[in-house]
């Protein structure tokens, strides 16, 4: 068993995680110090697959991670919490990774929350929100730097799984780098935790995800930004249960030409998540990119809502509901209806480990700016208009074979 020690591979890729005691970071870790103790594989992960898994990508036994969170909670306790309350990971596999997790915790520092929402900061250690603008970004860089310099890393990437903020009024006022440095230099307090993030990441010359609905990199600034600094980056908003079968079923009725007339979607969760997104502020922006992606996919449909309810007892289960109503030949009315039942974190963290490697692929190779063939990740995929899913995944696959 490791007794908590560092990768022992040459390949180290440092990886910093907003949110880092969160369901999906906590998980994420999990799985990624279990499959370097081999007692797990690696079901779930794409860039495992051919013919991604051809790409000279990372070892995931070579991430060192880090991070900031404002949960004052340990990350063993949060795994243990996961195990206790949803079986998940299992006795065997987190006693493996448990002096890991000890480890990996003390790299954890109190992070910010400015603009996240009530619902994120009731009751959290945060950054001192009376610091200006810019010296919370220059403490996020240095904080970036240090970990870099501590750990003898090759590279860094950020990665933000926090929980969902609101989101940002008149997002349009940041549309240019210009103008985004600007209001960071005239403290504007508008600004949320997720553009700070993105802003300092691509500064400092690391590859940023937004695994999150928050807006961080889908300003304009932060893209003109990504593009002078020649950094890859990539979000919003990762699709990992009812949106992955909607993106898949939805080109069905479409290919088959059959009129949807309603599509009724109703998710309940339990986690910290599914809390957060009782707060309908915090809500909005999850709720239209689970709803764009049939919207695109089948532009004449006539009903299509969503709704996300909180349920305590199911703690990081999550069920969704479908309810499908459509038309076909001969104006026959019929109807489909499928339920989606899983472990929201399991879930969702093989494509944290998926996505790092890919990003990490695309720096080395000097592809900066958006990545457009990791679209298939993103339920709003910032600067793809293409919600189909067999589509997105022939870009990736597309991406890979020309790339190997």
């Amino acid at each position: 068993m490791n007794r908590g020690s560092e990768p022992a591979v040459e390949d180290r890729t440092g990886v910093w995680l907003v949110g880092a005691r969160g369901n999906v970071a906590t998980m994420a870790i999990v799985g990624a110090r279990a499959i370097a103790e081999g007692v797990t594989d690696s079901t779930g992960m794409v860039t495992e697959r051919e013919p991604v898994s051809s790409l000279d990508l990372p070892p995931v036994e070579g991430f060192v991670f880090g991070g900031h969170d404002i949960e004052p909670e340990s990350l063993l306790t949060q795994a243990e919490r996961h195990r206790d309350r949803n079986d998940v990971p299992d006795q065997e596999t987190l006693a493996a990774v448990r002096d890991d997790l000890g480890t990996i915790d003390e790299r954890i520092q109190v992070g910010t929350a400015v603009n996240c929402g009530a619902a994120v900061t009731e009751e959290s250690e945060q950054i001192d929100e009376s610091l200006a603008i810019q010296d919370v970004v220059t403490q996020i860089r240095d904080d970036y730097e240090t970990f870099r310099n501590c750990h003898d890393l090759e590279r860094l990437v950020v990665v933000n799984v926090a929980s969902t903020e609101p989101e940002l009024a008149e997002p349009e006022r940041y549309d240019s780098r210009d103008a985004l440095e600007r209001a960071i230099d005239e403290d504007d307090r508008a600004l949320p935790a997720s553009v700070l993030y993105a802003y300092a990441s691509i500064d400092a010359g690391h590859p940023f995800v937004n695994f999150t609905p928050s807006t961080a990199n889908a300003l304009g600034g932060i893209r003109d930004l990504a593009t002078a600094k020649s950094v890859p980056h990539m979000g919003r908003d990762a699709k990992t249960g009812e949106t992955l079968v909607k993106s898949a079923l939805a080109p069905m009725f479409a290919g088959r030409n059959l009129q949807v007339l309603s599509w009724e979607g109703h998710n309940i969760l339990g986690n910290r998540d599914g809390l957060v997104l009782e707060d309908d502020a915090n809500a909005a922006g999850k709720l239209s990119s689970k709803g764009d992606v049939l919207d695109s996919i089948l532009p004449e449909i006539g009903h299509n809502h969503v709704r996300i309810d909180y349920t305590p007892s199911l703690a990081d289960w999550k069920t969704a509901w479908d309810y499908i109503h459509f038309e076909g030949f001969l104006e026959t009315e019929m109807t489909m209806q499928f339920t989606w039942e899983g472990s929201d974190s399991a879930l969702a963290a093989p494509l944290v480990l998926d996505l790092v490697r890919l990003i990490v692929h695309a720096d080395e190779r000097g592809d900066e700016g958006l990545q457009p063939q990791l679209a298939s990740f993103f339920k709003a995929p910032i600067g793809v208009d293409e919600h189909d899913l067999s589509l997105q995944m022939n870009r990736l696959y597309d991406y890979a074979n020309r790339e190997r």
